[in-house]
């Protein structure tokens, strides 16, 4: 019997804490929004606390990285599709992939907008989410100097100070551009801020360099700021990605996202120049820069289905991964990348 009141005693204290630990993700987010810690183009900012997870409610993210995102919660697509089944929708702003990751793994959110690599990144390191869709192919990571640098290219930040929000796309198109103009990590003193925080101290001087996140970064170049280093091929795409929780007990739900997601696919295309305000009013921004973002540097019309395209550029990120210590070991890059996709719902959506 003491044995049994002792397991009994400890159950109780583990449920505490869990409960506990949610209460204080929670808090965490209430704070921050009522502190309006928002920064330029609006991609730094708290965004909508995170609601406490209730019956009939689908939690979901919004990002100024993810324009599909921001037409779905402008025009109030979600609502009017999952109103006949009585389920409401609470939207959560992720100001950039490492949150997203965050919010997801602590079951805040069930869908959550990441790049490939962040979710790549989360799987190795035991976070349940699948992707189950692509919201864009995007050009949306690049070095950034200030516009008085003489910085000139990749090779002459040895020494340097860059900032870069670790657990994202421009964290990992850092490491690639490093190792690509013959850099180690080691070369440089990353400073892990987040995106807008990035810009703000490239531009007061703190850093001499940023790995910078589109719109963020286009509204610093407005401003003067130059890129440093441009490649596409080291961005990854958008994914959509989806708690296996969610997934398994919530399937129609998912089902119902992807579907609206592939609504604003279609609406977008038609209507670039709404799509373009509906950005710049999101994160604070003007209409040309939010212009930029749109019609230069986001595909939003690709295949939706996550596949063997995403994989490969994906298998070339994953050893980067390991060779920074972000990941224990190259076994859990492979057993990640063989369990990461889930195509059915986007495969279904796009017939």
């Amino acid at each position: 019997m003491p044995a049994l009141n002792q397991s009994r005693t400890a159950a109780r204290t583990a449920a505490s804490r869990t409960a506990a630990s949610r209460r204080s993700f929670l808090a965490l987010g209430l704070g921050a929004a009522a502190l309006g810690l928002s920064a330029c183009a609006g991609e730094g900012s708290g965004g909508s606390a995170p609601a406490a997870k209730a019956a009939g409610t689908l939690n979901i993210d919004w990002a100024t990285y993810n324009p599909l995102s921001i037409v779905i919660k402008e025009k109030g697509w979600l609502e009017e599709a999952l109103k006949p089944s009585g389920v409401g929708v609470n939207w959560v702003q992720s100001a950039g992939s490492n949150k997203a990751n965050e919010a997801l793994r602590a079951g805040a959110i069930d869908v959550g907008s990441t790049a490939g690599s962040a979710a790549l990144l989360a799987r190795a390191n035991g976070s349940p989410i699948k992707a189950i869709s692509l919201y864009s192919q995007p050009e949306w990571a690049a070095l950034v100097v200030g516009k008085d640098s003489k910085i000139a290219s990749v090779a002459d930040l040895r020494g340097k100070q860059v900032a870069a929000t670790k657990g994202t796309d421009p964290y990992f198109f850092l490491l690639q551009a490093l190792e690509a103009n013959g850099l180690k990590q080691a070369d440089v003193t990353v400073q892990n801020l987040q995106h807008a925080d990035g810009r703000t101290a490239l531009e007061n001087g703190s850093v001499e360099a940023w790995s910078g996140l589109d719109p963020i970064m286009a509204a610093a170049e407005q401003n003067g700021a130059k890129l440093l280093y441009r490649n596409i091929d080291f961005n990854t795409y958008g994914f959509l990605n989806a708690t296996e929780s969610f997934l398994k007990e919530r399937p129609e739900q998912a089902q119902t996202v992807v579907d609206t997601y592939e609504k604003a696919r279609g609406w977008a295309a038609a209507n670039l120049e709404e799509t373009t305000s509906i950005l710049a009013k999101a994160a604070n921004i003007s209409d040309a820069v939010a212009g930029k973002v749109i019609k230069e540097r986001t595909r939003l019309a690709i295949n939706p289905v996550p596949g063997e395209t995403q994989l490969a550029v994906l298998k070339k990120v994953g050893p980067i991964f390991v060779a920074s210590g972000d990941v224990s070991g190259q076994d859990k890059i492979d057993a990640a990348l063989a369990s990461l996709l889930e195509p059915s719902f986007a495969s279904k959506a796009a017939k």
